[in-house]
């Protein structure tokens, strides 16, 4: 089994429960008695971050960015509610006085009201803007300033102000729930065999637990960072009813387990949270009882005698949140001998996989909710260079769910959305992947191993449906008639004999898009269900280094491309490394 990396575990802020707002839902109290609270949200593709900023005051509020959390070359906005209306504007500042006027106005504003004594100001910003005197925000800590006065003339604040470093596009509370409890699933002293790769399996029964409780953390517990590669939890259905403890991907009832639950893999970062909204569910009389533990060993040295004692910890509380958290794999579904292939020196071959959540209905009850999507982790192997999941309405695309234009299989992050994105019933999920075979002398096929492929979007979202991959793979049948070959050829053969140069790649690809496209959705007691569907075109992107004006944006998808260097910051990169999760898909399928 060759997995994929995400990052399960999400930075997502306490206290925001049911009330949580899509397009900003982080929080952070930036003073200790709560009187200053600032909620946010950013959109990576349209390269823009919204602010929500709430003071106990009727006065003048003041926010920022500061360098060193002082007013020395910060980047200010000023507003209130006064007796003539609304006032708002963008300041700079260079020592300890009163900021200047910034001539470019770089932020808009979106709402400014006061009620109940406390005062609250909406605006936006660029991610990274073009003008020199603004601070462009990296995806690091960065020192967050505010005062605010008790009347509308804006003078000294006194001791009314404050400064906090908060990482804004990489935000990571931790909650600590009163009855937190974690669970260990680990194997204990493993021998790792003299192979550079190997899987090895355990199927556990999990401890009771007294009713349903929710997962909001997950940790590894690792022995050998050396060895281990990445490891997985599956849920077992009712028919998985024995323990075990062996090579994966053998005869066994454990490779019935297909939904994923948790995981870590090499390149994550650090432990974080779940949506507080939101959790993954364990025990319970409909949850599962036993749990398989898989871990892949990486040894490169092909050392004999190694042993290993690591797996995962979750944390869980039985404080229940409002919803589920349900994972879906989308994209191009991993069918082995089914005879799809990549060709050899290729600089950016294009394959696609489709969902279309219209056939939802086809193995689940109606209605079908509305689907709340909060992460979103890209997957390719070696040879995938972009990946790219668009979101299509009505036959059009609204959004991108998930980019990455820089795909680095050793690096592979999960992408912290910034607002929730709402799936529909009837919405499609189009992933595109791009790879380099320039390297490779023969085909590159799908498949498990690293030099294989796979072309694969993984969502996360709440409330959880039965829906546990959604995918598709090229009508190769269609693909046969299209390129005057009879269907009792051997396709195979056929693709890896064939004679390849830029033409050929150019008319298999096209070809390969063209071709309609044999639909698979799975729920979690593998039923299934089959449909046929077209890949819709997608948007073209650039690369962004800052955005002049945001309110300039001509639509959600349009464009943006400057060479303006950041004032304050590194480079932008907005994903979110809290962890990393490795999905298999299909294995027990095919």
């Amino acid at each position: 089994m060759i997995p994929l990396l995400l990052s399960l575990l999400l930075a997502w802020p306490p206290g925001t429960g049911a009330q949580q707002d899509p397009l900003m839902p982080f929080m952070e109290n930036l003073d200790a008695d709560r009187n200053v609270i600032l909620k946010w949200g950013f959109s990576e593709v349209q390269g823009t971050i919204m602010f929500q900023l709430t003071v106990k005051t009727t006065g003048w509020l003041g926010f920022g960015f500061s360098p060193n959390g002082g007013m020395a070359a910060s980047d200010i906005v000023m507003g209130g509610v006064g007796p003539n209306g609304t006032y708002f504007m963008d300041y700079y500042a260079t020592g300890n006085s009163f900021p200047l006027v910034d001539k470019k106005q770089s932020y808009t504003l979106l709402s400014l009201t006061e009620a109940d004594g406390q005062t609250t100001m909406t605006f936006r910003r660029p991610i990274q803007s073009c003008d020199e005197e603004d601070f462009h925000i990296p995806d690091s800590p960065v020192k967050l300033i505010y005062a605010y006065g008790t009347s509308d003339d804006i003078r000294y604040h006194a001791n009314r102000r404050g400064t906090k470093e908060v990482n804004l596009l990489k935000f990571m509370p931790r909650s600590s729930p009163p009855d937190s409890n974690y669970l260990d699933f680990v194997v204990e002293n493993v021998t790792v065999p003299a192979e550079r790769t190997y899987y090895h399996c355990k199927v556990m029964k999990v401890p009771k637990l007294n009713g349903k409780n929710h997962i909001y953390r997950i940790e590894p517990v690792i022995e050998h960072l050396d060895l281990v590669h990445h490891m997985l939890l599956y849920g077992c259905p009712s028919s998985v009813n024995q323990t075990y403890e062996k090579k994966c991907y053998t005869e066994g009832s454990g490779e019935d387990c297909i939904r994923v639950v948790s995981a870590w893999g090499v390149g994550g970062g650090l432990p974080g949270e779940l949506p507080e909204i939101a959790g993954i569910p364990i025990g319970g009389q409909n949850n599962d009882e036993f749990y398989r533990l898989e871990i892949h060993y990486n040894n490169l040295a092909q050392e004999a005698g190694r042993r290993d004692s690591s797996g995962l910890r979750l944390y869980y509380t039985a404080q229940l949140r409002q919803h589920d958290v349900g994972i879906m794999t989308t994209g191009l579904m991993v069918a082995i001998g089914w005879g799809y292939a990549i060709p050899p020196n290729a600089t950016a071959f294009h394959s696609y996989g489709l969902c279309n959540t219209s056939h939802f209905s086809d193995i689940m009850p109606d209605p079908v909710p509305d689907l709340s999507v909060f992460s979103v982790a890209l997957h390719t192997h070696l040879a995938g260079r972009k990946v790219q999941a668009g979101h299509i309405r009505n036959g059009e695309q609204i959004d991108f769910l998930g980019l990455d234009e820089n795909f680095n299989f050793e690096m592979q992050q999960a992408t912290n959305l910034g607002n929730i994105k709402t799936i529909k019933p009837g919405d499609e999920i189009v992933v595109e992947c791009t790879y380099n075979t320039t390297n490779r002398k023969g085909i590159t096929q799908l498949g498990l191993a690293t030099t294989d492929e796979m072309c694969l979007a993984f969502v996360f979202y709440y409330p959880a449906i039965p829906v546990t991959s959604c995918c598709s793979h090229p009508d190769m049948h269609a693909y046969m008639a299209m390129m005057g070959k009879t269907v009792d050829q051997n396709i195979e053969e056929m693709l890896k004999t064939a004679a390849w140069d830029q033409s050929s790649t150019a008319v298999h690809e096209a070809t390969m898009k063209r071709v309609p496209q044999i639909g698979f959705i799975i729920d979690v007691n593998k039923n299934y269900s089959m449909y046929e569907g077209d890949i819709r075109n997608m948007t073209a992107t650039l690369s962004v280094s800052c955005r002049s004006d945001p309110s300039s944006q001509a639509g959600p998808l349009a464009p943006f491309n400057n060479n303006m260097s950041p004032r304050g910051s590194g480079s932008w990169v907005v994903t979110s490394a809290a962890g990393s999760v490795f999905l298999m898909l299909w294995t027990t399928m095919l």
